[in-house]
């Protein structure tokens, strides 16, 4: 999964794409909760994530350390992504009064005090400058619970590094898994989209790849455009969301969930919709 993904790792850094914005949206398939459309916010720079890791030799043996690393500048910056995307979220949908724009802060701060005490400071200092956003903070342990029983509620979730990581993941499996997972890892100047799960060599040239998680991914970078075309590029990444939406429900489907189509024909099948939707538009 991610540990594959050492060229993306490297241009997270080299392009400081602080932060990964991972979507989580109900598809049209029986294994899918419904009305769950959630944004989960990663911090992309540092926590354990940092890869700080030394052996040291102690009385009874080895001992493993991990230094974790989190910073005020890196949870500010988070924290104001998270609150923007809400209110840019609030703006598309025109503000649904039963699911109210909202951030969740996932910190761990009752045990990591110190750590995520200064993650879940720099969110709720934020929060301030959103008054008209709701925020509420949740155990990174309960969030887990919470979201599994009842993720029709979340709106945007921000979280360090690791446990933003693990949400999504789990999350993922909410809407029908990580093959129809993307993301965008996003700076204030770039943005790099992929699917949430990585790359794949253990089945790389086999044919039964997921292809979906990185047309949706697509989908993203064309929303996530800027400049005098920004508008028709964002309606382009909502018509191949919708095609994508299409061959779900009408199928054929990867082995991963549970079909026996091929990569080649499930990306046929998107492509077919794609063309029958831009038809329709003109």
């Amino acid at each position: 999964m991610e540990g594959y993904s050492s060229p993306i790792i490297g241009m997270r850094k080299a392009l400081d794409l602080y932060a990964n914005l991972r979507p989580v949206i109900s598809a049209p398939i029986k294994t899918s909760q419904p009305g769950v459309d959630m944004l989960i916010v990663r911090e992309n720079t540092e926590c354990l994530y940092v890869k700080k890791e030394r052996i040291e030799n102690g009385p009874q043996g080895k001992v493993a350390i991990a230094d974790r690393v989190i910073s005020e500048y890196a949870s500010t910056r988070i924290a104001q992504m998270a609150f923007s995307q809400a209110e840019r979220r609030a703006a598309v949908k025109k503000v649904d009064t039963k699911r109210p724009s909202r951030v969740t802060v996932v910190h761990k701060s009752n045990v990591l005090s110190v750590t995520d005490g200064l993650f879940r400071e720099c969110c709720l200092a934020v929060a301030k400058k959103y008054p008209h956003v709701e925020v509420e903070e949740q155990l990174v342990d309960s969030m887990v619970y919470k979201m599994i029983l009842d993720p029709q509620r979340y709106d945007v979730v921000v979280a360090p590094n690791l446990y933003g990581d693990i949400l999504s993941d789990a999350a993922a499996a909410l809407v029908g898994g990580l093959g129809l997972a993307p993301s965008a890892n996003v700076s204030d100047s770039f943005a790099l989209c992929e699917p949430v799960h990585g790359s794949a060599p253990d089945i790389a040239g086999k044919g039964i790849v997921n292809p979906l998680a990185t047309i949706r991914a697509a989908a993203l970078m064309l929303r996530h455009l800027r400049g005098p075309h920004a508008d028709a590029a964002a309606q382009m990444g909502d018509v191949v969301e919708e095609a994508v939406n299409r061959a779900l429900a009408s199928g054929p489907l990867t082995p991963d969930m549970g079909g026996k189509a091929s990569t080649t024909q499930v990306t046929d099948a998107v492509i077919d919709h794609l063309k029958s939707l831009l038809l329709n538009r003109h």
